[in-house]
């Protein structure tokens, strides 16, 4: 497991101004989640939308396997999206959140071709928005090696099925949900592959935080900020409609907000407010199933955060 790079500690005092770098894909469901963190109450400028306490947050936009192979390698993002596989590789650094995950409740990263294509024959060429992905690890799950990857950044994916450069794709984020728009067909929804084998939810994404910040902070850091981002979900959801009008320059060209609203809605649920327990189990199985299958090292336990009392 990789190990925690030594960064400056910061004597805490109360009334320190903490700044928390914080990681993010570029779509729709991120920008949704976190833009209280930053903004203003539209009524009184100088007013912030949420109390974030002694945290400020500076947001470092990033395509979802850089930021995995960030938290990786690197480490230096105070709390950063992951997939949850990337999360398991990068354990012995950060723990994950409590909320903010995205977790497909009976769908998930599509598996799509061009159209009248029909099922994959083995050995496809399938693309894959990255190798730390879990798309990529539900793909292995499901097709085990009769298929041959192709990694690329996420927002090529389709245009590579429609050149014939791959025989289908795994598209991400909204992608979900526009790929027939772009003449595309539904070869497999993995999410849906996922549920009907253990009638559990599908863990995707996840919120990571770096398990130092107690030591560099003061202790209870790191509920106290588990508390916030829980707090900057709440009133994202209370207040969808200024949240969507914010999310929406973050989606791909040619969403629209119909459809972006829709992609927020399907992955800022319950269970991103609060994995719980069936979240949980959730994520144990595809842990386990993961390591059975030879795709993770034994001992990639992910330590969950939760808000403080």
């Amino acid at each position: 497991m990789p190990q925690t790079p030594p960064l400056p500690k910061t004597p805490p005092t109360a009334t320190d101004t903490i700044e928390l770098t914080i990681g993010h894909s570029p779509d729709p469901d991120d920008a949704f989640m976190w833009w209280p963190l930053g903004s203003t109450d539209p009524d009184n400028p100088m007013k912030p939308t949420i109390d974030t306490g002694r945290f400020r947050f500076r947001p470092v936009a990033a395509d979802i396997e850089a930021l995995n192979q960030r938290a990786h390698d690197e480490g230096d993002l105070d709390i950063t999206a992951v997939s949850f596989h990337a999360a398991a590789t990068s354990a012995g650094r950060y723990g994950v959140t409590s909320c903010g995950a995205s977790v497909g409740d009976g769908y998930g990263p599509k598996i799509v071709a061009k159209m009248g294509t029909g099922a994959l024959v083995e050995g496809a060429t399938i693309a894959l928005p990255g190798e730390r992905t879990t798309a990529y690890l539900l793909t292995r799950l499901m097709l085990k090696d009769a298929f041959t990857p192709v990694f690329m950044p996420f927002e090529t994916v389709v245009k590579a099925i429609k050149k014939g450069e791959v025989d289908a794709g795994v598209v991400i984020h909204e992608a979900q949900i526009t790929y027939q728009d772009a003449g595309l067909e539904l070869v497999r929804d993995l999410g849906a592959w996922w549920h009907e084998t253990t009638g559990l939810p599908t863990p995707l994404g996840a919120n990571a935080i770096r398990l130092d910040l107690d030591e560099r902070h003061g202790e209870g850091t790191l509920e106290a900020v588990a508390t916030v981002l829980h707090r900057s979900i709440a009133h994202a959801l209370e207040h969808r409609g200024r949240g969507v009008d914010h999310a929406l320059p973050f989606a791909q060209p040619g969403t629209t907000r119909e459809q972006a609203d829709t992609f927020i809605d399907m992955y800022v649920n319950d269970l991103t407010v609060d994995l719980g327990e069936r979240g949980e189990t959730a994520l144990r199985r595809l842990m386990s199933e993961a390591r059975n299958a030879g795709l993770l090292a034994a001992g990639d336990e992910i330590r969950i955060i939760r808000p403080g009392a």
